[in-house]
């Protein structure tokens, strides 16, 4: 299966990049961080456009980590974001899984293996370096996650290939959400 759509948003937003002067990635959230070192409920719903009540069932559940002085931080939006570009295709659930099995739990940062500000960005480089091929079969995924990722320094042992196995499994589902929403789209064009 060869894997080509050329995405105009922003992976996790619902914000086109020529809006953001083409940024991408952790750029991209640098830049919404640029004035401040945190954001509101608001500005995470104009960003993403997941609503309010839907980000406080995620934090209700443990899927999101509290905000302090209702200010989400980089790390806390770029968690927001990954979850919002998988969750068309994958039950949150195993969303939560895939999370844990790269950062552990959602509240204690020092079983990290990567900041979800740094694995965003893995996942907006990988999916931009795949954009920029002329088609991508299904099969050399995991060696595009292993040829961006190569930057990457283990803080424990085997934490490259969880992450490298992981960030696989995450690419294929916004591809899978992709193929969906085009799927949806020509629906509606036979609907209308």
């Amino acid at each position: 299966m060869i894997l080509q759509f050329n995405d105009k948003l922003i992976p996790g937003t619902k914000l086109k990049q020529s809006e953001m002067d083409g940024l991408t990635g952790l750029d991209f959230l640098k830049k919404v961080f640029f004035i401040s070192d945190g954001v509101m409920l608001t500005q995470i719903r104009d960003i993403s456009g997941i609503d309010s009540s839907t980000l406080q069932n995620w934090t209700k559940r443990g899927w999101v980590a509290n905000s302090k002085l209702k200010k989400y931080n980089i790390d806390q939006v770029a968690h927001i974001l990954i979850i919002n570009m998988l969750r068309s295709c994958m039950q949150l659930d195993k969303i939560d899984f895939l999370i844990h099995y790269i950062n552990g739990e959602i509240d204690n940062p020092t079983d990290d293996i990567i900041s979800d500000s740094v694995l965003y960005d893995y996942i907006c480089k990988i999916l931009q370096y795949m954009t920029e091929k002329d088609a991508c079969p299904l099969s050399e995924i995991g060696d595009y996650v292993a040829k961006i990722t190569t930057d990457y320094v283990e803080p424990v042992e085997g934490a490259r290939d969880r992450l490298n196995r992981a960030l696989e499994v995450i690419v294929i589902t916004y591809y899978a959400t992709r193929i969906k929403n085009h799927a949806n789209k020509l629906l509606d064009k036979l609907e209308s």
